[in-house]
């Protein structure tokens, strides 16, 4: 697989992002959820990229990309797209995330519609409070020994049981990428996801959305998928028998969700 590139925001934070397909497709940027990196998509890839550009990054403080010290924001994370889509020279651009990502998606539609053609929403919410929740899991990720617990504590949150039990090459993969998270990279975007509330803003989203919901998510339950496609003039919304990576749980069927929204009209 191919190394990755690198981009340097106002703020001098380092961005690994990469692209996959031909050059002359429409770009769909995909963006991760807390806790991974942009090899979550892997097995998306395949198909997306005989359709789109795509253009995947890890999220400040994940994978590749730099770690700067203490708290992000929704804000700056959204605003680390704007300028990686500046740096490649990107106008407008079909905009998946999923989990952290779908927030990502959600300022962009609200603050940057311009730049969104097609926004899809997956396993996400507008607002996930109240903040002592997130001040509690900050101070437990900075001062464990390891990220063993909380690699743990995700894994359950991310998988249904029989899946996690069975473990083999995927659960193998999502643990890893967690063992490796840098703490201070998780506890910053711990941090954006605790002073987030798009529950009223999300109204002015005027881009075409798809809302993608696990119908068993216990992170970002089903009704915080149908809040945010109530909310979002026009939006659609599918539920799916899905935890909280639907993507992983459920390739086939976000898929094609994903590639029906998409195709040209």
């Amino acid at each position: 697989m191919p190394n990755h590139l690198f981009f340097t925001t106002g703020d001098g934070a380092r961005i690994a992002y990469r692209f996959d397909g031909d050059a002359g497709l429409p770009v769909l940027v995909l963006s991760n959820s807390i806790g991974t990196t942009l090899h979550m998509w892997d097995e998306q890839i395949p198909a997306l990229s005989r359709a789109f550009r795509v253009l995947r990054y890890d999220t400040r403080g994940h994978g590749a990309s730099g770690v700067p010290q203490g708290a992000y924001s929704l804000d700056r994370l959204g605003r680390d797209v704007i300028e990686l889509m500046d740096g490649l020279d990107i106008g407008r651009a079909h905009f998946l995330g999923l989990s952290l990502g779908g927030m990502v998606g959600q300022w962009l539609g609200v603050h940057a519609p311009g730049r969104v053609d097609r926004l899809i929403l997956a396993n996400t919410s507008a607002y996930l409070g109240p903040a002592p929740q997130w001040d509690e899991r900050i101070a437990a990720t900075l001062q464990a020994p390891d990220m063993t617990d909380t690699a743990a504590m995700f894994l359950g949150n991310w998988f249904p049981a029989p899946m996690l039990q069975a473990g083999g090459p995927v659960i193998g993969a999502f643990r890893a990428m967690l063992l490796a998270t840098d703490r201070h990279g998780l506890a910053g975007a711990f941090a954006a996801v605790r002073d987030m509330d798009l529950r009223r803003t999300i109204a002015l989203i005027p881009r075409p959305t798809l809302v993608i919901a696990g119908r068993d998510d216990t992170v970002t339950a089903a009704s915080h998928g149908e809040f945010i496609a109530a909310a979002v003039p026009g939006a659609k919304l599918l539920v799916l028998p899905a935890v909280h990576l639907s993507n992983i749980e459920r390739p086939a069927e976000f898929l094609e969700a994903v590639l029906t929204f998409l195709a040209p009209r």
